[in-house]
């Protein structure tokens, strides 16, 4: 169908795994007019400007992926139908209705029912009110805005909606019946300022159009912001917020089509990059954002200037939600046939040879991990490079991330050179057990180190083979930790470091520092193997030889670094057998 499509009387439209394209308008005449898309059947319209009409309605269909004590975030498909206008209508919540068994012959629906209980039930669909907000132009958390079932929605923004059931992942379907949301949307964005806004039309779109879509470029940091929110159950869930575990996933597309995307940081993932259960909790989804995004789904942008993000029918394709690249934000379930040729079996895009990347995580107190993604390519430069590079959600207390300009970011891109230095900056609300990890290294050598420097202890240690591990005090270690990939030789003469001699005496259970020249010694520590430290000694005096009992330690390979000032470390490995 390539021309004006009008549906009149008591006649109706049934669009099974069908694409229905046109060009311009939509006349859905009367109330008693229909079209049903279903089984993912889409609606896409192309440039005319003229305006869908009517007081009939497009019925579409959408599952939920959350139980009763966790969100999803919403952007309607559809407006209301009160009024025959040909400008798209504001959204209410109530407009959403309780699906029957729907069959081409059978396409009967009921009202979702509304309760002010904090628990929604699944049948019949019963909606709590309690979780129906909206968030328009602000970065404080007191500014969510209360829509309940009734509150106008404007065409394009989202709105949060818990929920059903006490299930882990949940899975309620909901139909939105209303006038097919058509043509260009507009909504506000500010400078470091978040708008929770989504994909309008029922149809999916292309991140990739959205995201560099002149008019965007210039309005948003060309970051999606998808919420993820770690399930409760039967004996841990609560609607208290302070009790909420979840943050912001981070998905970006370059113009070229390279995606970059980092989950949100709630738990502590194993190092194929899935999650591990907590004692007594119970192991949420490895949520996946994907290059388009499907009907009904809503996210968060930030601002760059006062400005207006641009949704558009140019956005719009018709691609399947069960197709590689598609997914309402939710646990991956690759199951297209060449999915295989874009992602790798954690779900992580393969990157062209011309790029390479890697991911960190640094695991807090093995409860929460930190996903940071590392992009090199020739055109990235010093400063942002939009579509390559994501700013930091932030969120929680203790974070981790990589630092440009002095703003947090969690997907950063470089012109790979291997005397690339590049900081990791920790920050601790208290004092924390540490580990960093790499994975998904894509296109390096395999014999490039990739090494943790510890700046004070001058530790350089290669994640390729080994984890680091470390304790910290509460603090903000902003100049500590970098990311290299070549370990520096220090400036101390030959004199020096055959003068200088550091062994492990095992007959005495002591290290042993002899210094016969008498360099000025200002300080040992000693580490094992990943990285944690056993004890450390400042403010030595000046002598000849110094002695460090070493009776207590486990039998191993340890790490001993001796400080002489002005930036100059020896370090050298020994072997502890009590």
């Amino acid at each position: 169908m390539v021309a004006q499509l009008s549906v009149r009387n008591d006649s109706y439209i049934f669009v099974n795994d069908e694409i229905v394209f046109v060009e311009d308008y939509i006349n859905l005449e009367e109330s008693t007019t229909k079209l049903y898309l279903r089984n993912e059947g889409q609606l896409v319209q192309g440039s005319g400007s003229t305006g869908n009409s009517g007081i009939g309605e497009l019925s579409v269909q959408q599952d939920g992926t959350v139980n009763q004590w966790s969100y999803n975030y919403w952007c309607s498909p559809v407006g209301n139908v009160d009024l025959n206008s040909t400008l798209n209508r504001d959204f209410r919540v109530n407009l959403i209705d309780d699906p029957l068994i729907i069959t081409p012959s059978l396409i009967d629906s009921q009202d979702a029912v509304f309760t002010t209980s904090y628990n929604g039930i699944s049948s019949p669909l019963t909606i709590s009110d309690s979780w129906l907000w909206t968030y328009v132009t602000s970065s404080n958390y007191s500014d969510w805005e209360y829509v309940g079932p009734t509150g106008n929605v404007k065409t394009g923004l989202g709105f949060t909606m818990k929920g059903m059931g006490t299930g882990v992942f949940g899975n309620q379907l909901y139909e939105f019946r209303g006038k097919p949301n058509n043509g260009d949307i507009l909504n506000t964005v500010a400078p470091a300022k978040w708008t929770l806004v989504g994909n309008p039309y029922p149809s999916a779109i292309d991140a990739l159009d959205l995201i560099h879509d002149p008019q965007n470029t210039s309005s948003i940091n060309g970051v999606l912001y998808y919420w993820e929110q770690q399930p409760g159950n039967g004996s841990t869930g609560s609607h208290y917020i302070a009790d909420y575990v979840g943050g912001y996933a981070s998905y970006t597309i370059s113009a070229g089509g390279v995606e970059s995307f980092t989950k949100a940081t709630f738990i502590t993932y194993l190092e194929n990059g899935l999650p591990s259960a907590l004692p007594g909790t119970i192991s949420p989804t490895t949520k996946r954002a994907r290059r388009y995004i499907p009907i009904g789904q809503g996210f968060m942008v930030r601002g760059v200037a006062n400005s207006n993000l641009l949704l558009s029918n140019n956005h719009r394709v018709y691609y399947k939600e069960s197709s590689a690249d598609s997914e309402f934000f939710r646990s991956s379930n690759i199951n297209s046939n060449n999915s295989a040729d874009t992602y790798d079996a954690e779900a992580s895009f393969y990157v062209p040879e011309d790029y390479k990347r890697f991911r960190v995580y640094v695991d807090f107190n093995d409860i929460y991990t930190r996903e940071l993604l590392m992009n090199f390519h020739a055109t990235a430069t010093s400063g942002f490079d939009y579509g390559l590079e994501a700013v930091s959600p932030e969120g929680v207390a203790s974070d981790a991330y990589w630092i440009g300009e002095n703003i947090p970011y969690t997907i950063q891109a470089f012109n790979f050179e291997s005397s690339l230095k590049i900081p990791l900056v920790i920050n601790l609300n208290e004092a924390k057990s540490i580990r960093i990890r790499i994975s998904d290294i894509q296109n390096f050598d395999v014999t490039q180190p990739i090494y943790i420097h510890d700046i004070e202890n001058g530790i350089y240690l290669d994640l390729r083979t080994q984890d680091f591990e470390i304790n910290l005090p509460q603090g903000n270690y902003s100049n500590r930790f970098e990311v290299t990939f070549e370990a520096e030789t220090l400036n101390i003469t030959e004199v020096e470091i055959n003068n200088l001699n550091i062994f492990q005496n095992n007959n005495e259970f002591e290290l042993t520092v002899l210094n016969p020249t008498l360099l000025d010694v200002k300080g040992i520590s000693l580490y094992d193997i990943n990285g944690k430290q056993v004890f450390n000694y400042s403010n030595l005096e000046l002598q000849n030889k110094y002695r460090f009992s070493t009776k207590s330690l486990s039998d191993g390979v340890y790490v001993a670094s001796l400080d002489l000032g002005n930036a100059k470390v020896i370090t050298k490995k020994v072997i502890v057998k009590n």
